[in-house]
C-alpha cells in the first residue's frame, strides 16, 4: 500500500472514481461480449456525451461557489432551436447562427447572474424560473416541430479528425499526433511536479514513482489513442471530443491558475472571508452564471450538430446529468471543493454507465434507477471518506449521557 500511495501521489481518494471508471468499462466489456471497448463504440460514446460533459465544466464552477443552475438544459435547447430557425428561415450563414446562439447563452446567464449577484435571489430559485421560461420558449418558437440544422454543423457534432499522409501505422494520423501531444504534455507535467516537490522537500524525493506514473499514464493514453485511431475508414477521434478536450484544458487553467479561479474557490469556501480579503463576490457570482449559460449554448450547438436538427424536447433533464457528473466527481454540496479533472471522470462514469446498460438492453426506466443509486453511493462514499474514522457523524452516547 505504501508503494501504491507513492505511485499515485499519496492520495488514493482522488483516484477512487478513476478506478470505478476502469472497473465499469472492463465489466461492461466482459458482459457485453467485447462490445464496450471497441473503436466505434468509444467514438460514439464520446461524441454522444460531449454536450453533457461541456455542461459539467460550467456546473462545477457554479456548484463550487455554493449555487446550482437548473436552467442549463432549457437554455441549451432554446439556443439550439434559435440557431436552427435563424439559419433556416432567415437564410443566415451557419456561423452567424452559431454566434446568435452563443449571444443568447450569454444573455440568459447575465439575467441569472443579475438576479443572484444584485438582488440576492438564490441561484436555485433564479434558474428554476429560467428553466420554465426557456423550456416554454423552445416549445413556443418551434411550435413543437423539429427544425433542420445547417449541414455545416454536422462536423462539430459528429465529425472526426481528418486523415493525412501515409497510414503506415494503421491508425489515423491526426489521432496519432493528438495522442503523442497528450503523452508529451503528461510527461512534462509529471516531471515539473516532481521537480517542484523535490525543491520543497527536506530530503530528495525518489524518482521511481514518477517513472512508474509516466509508464502507466503513457500506456493508458497510448491504448485509447489506438482505440480511437484504428476504427473503420473515415473515422478517428471525434471533433466533439476534441472541443471538450480543449475546453477542459482551458477551464483547468482558469480554475487552478488564475485569480478568477481562486476567487471562485474562495467564495465557495467562505463568502464572508472572501469579501473581507478583497474578493468581489457579486462579480464572481455574475461571471460564473454567465459562463454556465455560455457553455449551455455550446452544448446545445454540439447536440444539434450531431442530431442534424433542433427539437422541442432538446435539453430535457440535461441539468440532472451535469449535476450528477459534478457530484460523482467529488465536488462538495457545500461548495468550495471540486476539480475539472474529477468532474470529467465523473461525467465519463455516467457516460459509460449509460452506454453499458444500453449494450445490455436495460430500459431507460431501470437505467435512471441505477444512475440514481450510483449518485447516492458516490456522494455517500465521498462524505464518509472525508469524515474518516468518525463515520457519518453519528455520535455514540455514553451511559452518563
Amino acid at each position: 500500500m505504501k508503494y501504491i500511495k507513492k505511485v499515485l501521489g499519496g492520495d488514493l481518494r482522488q483516484y477512487t472514481m478513476v478506478l470505478a471508471l476502469v472497473v465499469l468499462a472492463v465489466a461492461f466489456n466482459i458482459i457485453s461480449g467485447g462490445r464496450m471497448l471497441t473503436s466505434s463504440n468509444m467514438q460514439n460514446l464520446l461524441s454522444g456525451n460531449a454536450y453533457v460533459l461541456v455542461l459539467a465544466l460550467g456546473m462545477l464552477m457554479v456548484i463550487v461557489i455554493g449555487q446550482i443552475d437548473l436552467s442549463v438544459g432549457s437554455v441549451a435547447g432554446f439556443s439550439g432551436m434559435v440557431m436552427a430557425i435563424t439559419a433556416r428561415q432567415f437564410n443566415l450563414p451557419w456561423w452567424v447562427a452559431v454566434l446568435i446562439a452563443l449571444v443568447i447563452g450569454v444573455a440568459a446567464g447575465s439575467i441569472h447572474g443579475f438576479f443572484l449577484s444584485k438582488l440576492g435571489i438564490p441561484g436555485f430559485i433564479t434558474t428554476l424560473g429560467g428553466m420554465m421560461i426557456f423550456r416554454g420558449g423552445v416549445i413556443w418558437i418551434s411550435r413543437s416541430i423539429s427544425v433542420p440544422a445547417p449541414q455545416e454543423l454536422k462536423w462539430f457534432g459528429a465529425g472526426y479528425l481528418p486523415e493525412w499522409g501515409p497510414k503506415a501505422t494503421g491508425m489515423n494520423n491526426s489521432t496519432l499526433l493528438l495522442g503523442l501531444v497528450i503523452i508529451a504534455i503528461f510527461i512534462c507535467m509529471q516531471l515539473k511536479k516532481y521537480k517542484s516537490a523535490s525543491s520543497l522537500a527536506t530530503e530528495k524525493e525518489p524518482l521511481w514513482p514518477v517513472v512508474v506514473r509516466i509508464i502507466l499514464g503513457t500506456a493508458i493514453i497510448g491504448y485509447f489513442t489506438w482505440l480511437f485511431g484504428s476504427g473503420r475508414e473515415g473515422t478517428s477521434f471525434p471533433i466533439p471530443g476534441l472541443i471538450l478536450l480543449i475546453l477542459a484544458v482551458i477551464y483547468h487553467t482558469l480554475t487552478q491558475h488564475t485569480s478568477f479561479g481562486r476567487h471562485i474557490y474562495a467564495v465557495g469556501g467562505n463568502k464572508s472571508a472572501a469579501a473581507l480579503s478583497g474578493v468581489n463576490v457579486s462579480k464572481t457570482y455574475f461571471l460564473t452564471m454567465v459562463n454556465m449559460s455560455f457553455l449551455a449554448a455550446v452544448a446545445g450547438i454540439l447536440f444539434v450538430g450531431r442530431s442534424t436538427a433542433a427539437g422541442p424536447a432538446d435539453g430535457t433533464s440535461w441539468e440532472m446529468d451535469a449535476i450528477a457528473s459534478v457530484f460523482i466527481g467529488g465536488a462538495s454540496v457545500a461548495g468550495g471543493v471540486g476539480t475539472i479533472f474529477a468532474t470529467m471522470v465523473g461525467g465519463l462514469v455516467m457516460a459509460v454507465l449509460n452506454n453499458g446498460l444500453m449494450l445490455m438492453g436495460v430500459g431507460a426506466d431501470r437505467t435512471q434507477v441505477i444512475k440514481g443509486i450510483v449518485l447516492l453511493v458516490a456522494v455517500a462514499f465521498d462524505v464518509y471518506s472525508k469524515k474518516g474514522s468518525s463515520g457519518f457523524g453519528f455520535k455514540k452516547h455514553s451511559k452518563k449521557d
